[in-house]
C-alpha cells in the first residue's frame, strides 16, 4: 500500500478533540462544522490504519493508538510552527536569538555578553511558566531556556546550571508562619496551589487528600495568581527561593523546607536545530552561573 503523507491540518483536529473530549467543543473551538471535524478524523484514521478514538452516547476517549498520536503531534505541530518562524525571521532578514526563562531567574549576564560579542544580534528574552517552559522551545518561541526541573525532555538537551532551595509560602496568620523551617510533613493537611507534577514529594500527600474527598483548590497558572490564594487563605505554595524572594509582598511569609530536594535549574535548547549561538550562549551561561 502507499505511503500517505500525515496531513497537519487534521492533526490539529485531532490535537482539539483529544484535549476536549468532545467532537461538538472541539468544532466549536477549530470554526467548523461537527460533521466535518468528523470526516477529517476518519480521514486521518484510515490514513495511520489505526482507530484513534472510542466513541459512545456518554464520552469520547483515546485509543491507546490515540493517546501515543497525541505525544507525537504535538512535537510535530510544535516543529511545524518552529519552522514557519524560522522561514518568516529568515524572510525579514532580521537576526534575532531569544532566551526563555523562569521567574525568579536573571539572566542579564549572558544575554548582554552575547549581544556584545555579535553587535549585529538582536537578543531577546521571553518569561515562561510552568505550563509553557518546553512548548516555547519546540515551537520556536526561544531558542534556548532557562527551565525549571522536572520537565519532558523528549527532543531536548539539557545543561544543569545549580540548584536552589524550596520555600514555603504561607498566609502571615498561618500557625507556622513564625517558623524558622519546616518539614513538608508539617504540611500535610494544607491545600497545595500548584500542580503536584511541580513538586513531586507532594505527590503522595495530595493522593491522600484526594482520597479523603476533600475538594481541591483551582490550579493556578502563574506565580501572581499563586500568591493572591496564598494571601486569601486558600492553600500554600511551594516555590523555589529566588522566585520567593522576586515576589515578596507583606501578607504572605516564606519559610525553608528542609527535607525535600532543591529546585534544579538547567539550560535546554532543541539540538536539532544546528544554530550555532545556542552553543555560545550555554557557555556563557555556565560560566556565569
Amino acid at each position: 500500500m502507499a505511503h500517505a503523507d500525515v496531513d497537519l491540518r487534521k492533526l490539529r483536529y485531532f490535537v482539539a478533540v483529544a484535549e476536549e473530549l468532545n467532537f461538538g467543543r472541539a468544532a466549536e473551538r477549530l470554526h467548523i462544522a461537527q460533521p466535518v471535524l468528523s470526516r477529517q478524523i476518519q480521514a486521518l484514521e484510515k490514513e495511520l490504519d489505526a482507530q484513534l478514538f472510542v466513541r459512545d452516547k456518554r464520552r469520547t476517549r483515546l485509543t491507546p493508538a490515540g493517546e501515543q498520536l497525541v505525544t507525537e503531534a504535538e512535537l510535530v505541530l510544535a516543529g511545524a510552527e518552529a519552522l514557519r518562524r524560522r522561514v518568516a525571521q529568515a524572510a525579514r532578514a532580521v537576526d534575532t536569538f531569544t532566551v526563555g526563562f523562569m521567574p525568579g531567574l536573571t539572566v542579564t549576564g549572558p544575554v548582554r555578553a552575547l549581544g556584545e560579542a555579535h553587535p549585529g544580534l538582536t537578543v531577546e528574552v521571553l518569561r515562561t511558566n510552568w505550563n509553557d517552559q518546553v512548548s516555547v522551545l519546540h515551537d520556536g518561541r526561544v531558542d534556548v531556556g532557562y527551565v525549571r526541573l522536572p520537565v519532558d525532555s523528549a527532543g531536548l538537551e539539557l545543561r544543569p546550571l545549580f540548584g536552589e532551595r524550596r520555600m514555603a509560602v504561607l498566609p502571615t496568620d498561618h500557625r507556622l508562619a513564625g517558623e524558622t523551617s519546616v518539614n513538608i510533613a508539617d504540611l500535610a493537611d494544607e491545600h497545595l496551589l500548584q500542580h503536584p507534577d511541580s513538586v513531586p514529594e507532594w505527590g503522595r500527600v495530595a493522593r491522600r487528600q484526594r482520597e479523603r474527598g476533600e475538594t481541591p483548590v483551582a490550579e493556578t497558572r502563574s506565580v501572581e495568581e499563586k500568591l493572591e490564594h496564598v494571601a486569601a487563605g486558600r492553600g500554600f505554595s511551594i516555590l523555589p527561593e529566588s522566585t520567593a524572594t522576586y515576589y515578596q509582598r507583606p501578607d504572605v511569609v516564606c519559610v525553608p523546607i528542609l527535607d525535600i530536594p532543591p529546585n534544579e535549574v538547567a539550560l535546554a535548547w532543541v539540538p536539532a536545530r544546528h544554530n550555532p549561538l545556542i552553543g555560545e550562549f550555554v557557555e556563557l551561561a555556565v560560566a556565569m552561573r
